[in-house]
């Protein structure tokens, strides 16, 4: 049975936070230390969004009618940005099985350091390596003729509400790489990141569904963020007179914060009781 210590006893709040924060950033240096000496599977996770737009772009890109009859680039990146949010959310998956598998978590769990350190710097890990992927993405969107239109403000909304799903995920991510256990039990679970992502509004256009299927598809928070991040862009999207479609950009707020609000206190909870 492992006990977690709690440092620094008698200290004011404010002191118990600084030190938090510190043992955080160490477990985020850990974390990139461990991506520096694997390059190869972190150019991986960057390249294979990148591989998937290459693919619809050529594939589909001349069978599918784009709203507006604009470019099919333009109207793929957003929501490709949101799927690389989604697709983030194994390497989350895989960290915190891997770590908990290996007895890592317990040792850190033991060691006189903040019981929120190990989560917050996988978090912290994790958000720097979804932003370099999204710059990634965003390059190379614009040299496949991908471009915003809603001035750098409109832009720069965009990407954060990415960054928001991005950081809801990762709470998501957390709790199932704690109850998996290992990397081994993982196989269903990522199995079902792909179906997730393409029952939204990413690529197809949910009112051309079966209703019930595209009701779900709608409702999906991953088309939320792509139909806000869309608009917010300047580039074309689907619309659609359904209420959850008329209120997407306040939708891809409320989404992440409900999902957080449901992981975040799951995962302290389920990191609390590993070992006991």
């Amino acid at each position: 049975m492992s006990t977690t210590t709690s440092p620094l006893p008698g200290r004011s709040p404010l002191s118990r936070a600084g030190w938090a924060l510190t043992d955080a950033w160490t477990i985020t240096r850990r974390d990139l230390n461990h991506w520096a000496l694997r390059p190869g599977a972190v150019i991986v996770g960057w390249a294979f969004p990148v591989m998937i737009v290459l693919m619809f772009g050529g594939l589909f890109g001349g069978a599918i009618s784009v709203p507006g009859g604009g470019g099919y680039f333009e109207f793929l990146m957003p929501g490709m940005f949101t799927m690389t949010m989604l697709f983030g959310l194994e390497t989350t998956m895989t960290a915190v099985a891997t770590d908990a598998s290996r007895g890592v978590t317990d040792r850190f769990r033991s060691m006189p350091m903040s019981a929120s350190a190990v989560v917050l710097g996988r978090c912290a890990a994790d958000m720097l390596n979804s932003i370099v992927g999204l710059s990634i993405m965003i390059g190379a969107g614009l040299l496949l003729g991908w471009r915003w239109h809603g001035g750098p403000a409109a832009a720069l909304a965009a990407v954060g509400l990415l960054l928001l799903l991005r950081a809801a995920l990762l709470w998501a991510g957390i709790l199932i790489g704690l109850v998996a256990g290992g990397p081994e039990s993982l196989a269903s679970v990522q199995i079902l990141v792909w179906p997730v992502g393409f029952l939204s509004n990413v690529f197809v256009d949910p009112a051309t569904m079966p209703a019930w299927l595209g009701a779900i598809a709608a409702w999906n928070p991953l088309s939320a963020t792509a139909s806000a991040t869309r608009e917010l862009f300047g580039n074309p999207g689907w619309g659609g007179e359904s209420w959850i479609a008329q209120n997407a950009m306040p939708m891809a707020v409320v989404w992440p914060l409900l999902l957080t609000a449901i992981f975040l206190p799951l995962s302290v909870r389920r990191f609390r009781r590993l070992g006991s």
